[in-house]
C-alpha cells in the first residue's frame, strides 16, 4: 500500500545572484512547514536564471545545506541550482532526503532564447527515482516543452513508469498561458500527477515571473494553483489510490505508441 503524500511548494521570489540570502529566507520558509513529505523549491533557487557562471557552486554548498536541512527538518527537499564539475556547468536538479540519499537530474533541454545552451552542459538522462512509494520524474522549466521526454512509457513498456512528474522553473509571465496549458497537457496525456512549480518577483533581466504554480490530477484538474501571484507556500496531498483508479478505469496508455529516444 503506497501512503498519501503531502508536498509543499515554496513560490519563491529569489534574490537575483544572492545565495547567502536566498538560503537565509528558504532556511526561515522551510522552518515554518510542518507534517510534510517533500517540499519543493524552484529552478536555480539560490541565483535566478543567470547565464552567469561565476556564481555557480563549485564545492556542493548547497547540496550541503539542502541535505542538512532535510536532515534537521525530517523532509525531503528538492530543486535546481546552478553548479560547476569538471570544468563544465550544470543546471541540476538535487532531490534529498532526510536519511542522506540523494538523485540528480541535468536539464536535458536548455533554454536557446536566453543562450543557456553556450553556458551549461545538457544532461543526457532521465531520472525516475522511487520515494515512499512512488514514483517521481523531476525535470526542468523548459523540459516542459517537450512530451516526448516528458512521456511516461519506457522504450519497451506498456505500463506507467512514473506516478509524479515534477516541473520546477522560472517562467516568465509573459509566456504564462504556456506555462499553464502545457502543464495540464503533460498531466492528461500521462495519467499521472503533475507539479508545477514556479518563481514569483523579477530578476535584472527585466523579467517577470507570475507564479501560477499548481498541482494538476491524472484527469487535467488543478488540485491547488495559486492565486496570489506573490511569495507563498502552497501545500496538498496526493492520494496515490485515487491515481490507481483512475489508471484503471481510464488506460490510454495502454494504446501508445511504441517509440525510443535516439
Amino acid at each position: 500500500m503506497v501512503l498519501p503524500l503531502k508536498v509543499s511548494l515554496i513560490q519563491q521570489d529569489i534574490v537575483w545572484q544572492d545565495e547567502s540570502t536566498n538560503l537565509s529566507k528558504l532556511t526561515t520558509l522551510i522552518n515554518g512547514i510542518k507534517d510534510c513529505d517533500i517540499i519543493l523549491l524552484p529552478e536555480m533557487f539560490t541565483t535566478g536564471f543567470s547565464m552567469s557562471t561565476d556564481f555557480a557552486d563549485k564545492n556542493k554548498k548547497v547540496l550541503n545545506w539542502m541535505l542538512d536541512t532535510a536532515k534537521k527538518e525530517n523532509v525531503a527537499l528538492a530543486g535546481s541550482v546552478m553548479i560547476e564539475e569538471d570544468s563544465n556547468f550544470f543546471n541540476r536538479f538535487y532531490f534529498v532526503t532526510p536519511e542522506g540519499q540523494y538523485w540528480q537530474y541535468d536539464k536535458k533541454h536548455l533554454f536557446r532564447i536566453a543562450t543557456e545552451d553556450q553556458h551549461y552542459v545538457a544532461g543526457k538522462e532521465r531520472l525516475i527515482f522511487e520515494y515512499k512509494g512512488w514514483r517521481i520524474c523531476p525535470l526542468i522549466c523548459y523540459d516542459l516543452r517537450f512530451p516526448v521526454w516528458s512521456r511516461n512509457l519506457g522504450p519497451d513498456s506498456k505500463e506507467p513508469v512514473f506516478d509524479l512528474l515534477i516541473y520546477v522553473a522560472n517562467w516568465p509571465k509573459k509566456r504564462s498561458e504556456a506555462w499553464k496549458t502545457l502543464l495540464s497537457a503533460r498531466a492528461i496525456e500521462n495519467s499521472s500527477y503533475v507539479i508545477g512549480l514556479n518563481r514569483v518577483g523579477s530578476d535584472a533581466n527585466g523579467h517577470i515571473y507570475n507564479g501560477d504554480s499548481g498541482i494538476i490530477s491524472a484527469e487535467g484538474q488543478w488540485l491547488v494553483k495559486d492565486e496570489t501571484h506573490e511569495e507563498s507556500v502552497l501545500s496538498f496531498t496526493l492520494d496515490f489510490n485515487l491515481l490507481s483508479e483512475y489508471r484503471k478505469n481510464f488506460p490510454t496508455w495502454m494504446d501508445g505508441d511504441n517509440f525510443s529516444l535516439l
